[in-house]
């Protein structure tokens, strides 16, 4: 490409007159310009002759497809006699390499930018693109302090082909690069969630989480090294922003959010980074979900069930308790020597419902003794309904209970169907 110098004042494609010189590099120098025919200020960045026009070109094609608050926008491309060139949005109030270089942000001040940063990259995977080459350098605020996403020239498709780059080369500024990056495998939108995750981790502390002399030690540490906990660093930082940075610094880029939505929805509150399985599912850590609220109807209708299955049950304690108190009737029986009259047996002695009346004279000099019979009470049988017809209604389990009877036996309430000459039982079901 035949070198053509400019400078101050001159004009290009018969449209943009340069004004100033913003920066340069390897690959481009970018001037603020005025656009002559729409009476604005632009950015014009012009390729370096020396520079591969082709990923100039791709540079212009990724930005003309993108349209969001928090990416420049691209106006204008065209191959001028001097060099290839793109008008860009003017974005006036400096980059965030130039604050950071003052120090950490205040918090509050972190979430804005970390969350214009993240809805930027959220709209370039959305549209199929990984950045690549995301540092503080190319993040640039608007004249409203908005912060925008910058310099595409590393940008690539995220699928199929187009790349730029083959696998094995390394592209990206060393101290934000990806370890994926650095081991020279291709990148994806969890590449540029790291490269978010590293700018993070300086705007929360103020440092860099690895640093070294050389590119290459670098690039070792981002493959091998864990990053120092935020906490370390800054004590005051919000847990769940320190929170975040460990989760977008992790190694595998499986184990980090996976993209620019994923990041804005962690930061907007709305979930939680994920740890997902592999790079096409997600297992997502989600707010559980509450059941329900039971309609008005179904609660009225629960609750008349309940009440009959309580006025039963209550009936039949109303029973019981009738039958084991009323009088019990006594029936006199002769003895001579404590065996019955019918059978001569003896009686058992280890009854518990027994009594002996007081002993009276037989005109005769007759001794007799008047005896009570053991009595066995007899309950009526209340038979509860265990189904209550479209509703399940608790089990109720009547507790034991034992109740004296006015006739000296003592009866036990239990959930055995015998009856023992000792015992009253109450069969409840």
């Amino acid at each position: 490409m035949h070198t053509v110098v400019v400078k101050p004042g001159d004009e290009v494609a018969g449209r943009y007159r340069l004004e100033e010189l913003q920066g340069h590099g390897p690959m481009s120098e970018v001037w603020r310009a005025h656009d002559e025919t729409l009476d604005r200020t632009v950015a014009l960045k012009m390729l370096s002759p020396t520079a591969d026009l082709e990923r100039f070109r791709r540079e212009a094609r990724a930005l003309a497809g993108l349209a969001h608050e928090n990416v420049m926008r691209v106006f204008d491309y065209g191959e001028d006699e001097s060099r290839p060139f793109m008008a860009l949005e003017w974005l006036p109030n400096g980059t965030l390499e130039e604050r950071l270089a003052e120090g950490p942000l205040p918090p509050a001040e972190t979430r804005r930018v970390a969350e214009a940063i993240a809805a930027g990259l959220a709209h370039l995977h959305s549209a199929g693109l990984v950045h690549r080459d995301l540092k503080p350098a190319n993040v640039l605020f608007d004249e409203e302090d908005r912060p925008k996403l910058a310099d595409f020239g590393l940008a690539r498709r995220a699928v199929g082909p187009g790349t730029l780059t083959e696998a094995g080369t390394v592209l990206g500024t060393a101290a934000y690069i990806s370890p994926e990056q650095a081991a020279g495998e291709p990148a994806g939108p969890a590449s540029d969630v790291y490269s978010f995750g590293v700018i993070f981790f300086r705007m929360l502390t103020g440092a860099l989480p690895f640093t070294a002399d050389e590119a290459l030690a670098l690039l070792v540490m981002h493959r091998n090294t864990p990053p120092p906990a935020v906490e370390t660093l800054q004590p005051d930082a919000p847990p769940e922003l320190a929170a975040l940075a460990a989760a977008t610094l992790r190694k595998d880029p499986a184990q980090r959010p996976a993209d620019g939505e994923e990041l804005l929805a962690a930061l907007s509150g709305a979930a939680v980074p994920v740890h997902r399985a592999s790079d096409t599912e997600a297992t997502r850590v989600l707010a559980p979900v509450p059941p329900p609220e039971p309609s008005a109807a179904g609660l009225s209708r629960r609750t008349m069930l309940i009440a009959l299955a309580l006025l039963l049950l209550a009936g039949s304690g109303a029973i019981l308790a009738w039958a084991v108190t009323r009088p019990a009737s006594t029936a006199p029986t002769e003895v001579s020597t404590g065996s019955t009259p019918a059978t001569g047996k003896t009686h058992p002695q280890t009854t518990a419902a027994t009594a002996t009346s007081a002993a009276t004279t037989h005109p005769t000099t007759t001794r007799r003794q008047t005896t009570t019979a053991p009595t066995t009470v007899q309950i009526p049988t209340t038979t509860i309904p265990t189904t209550i017809p479209t509703e399940t209604l608790p089990t109720t389990t009547l507790p034991t209970t034992t109740l004296p009877l006015t006739t000296g036996v003592t009866g036990t309430l239990s959930q055995s169907s015998t009856t023992t000459p000792t015992t009253t039982a109450l069969s409840a079901r």
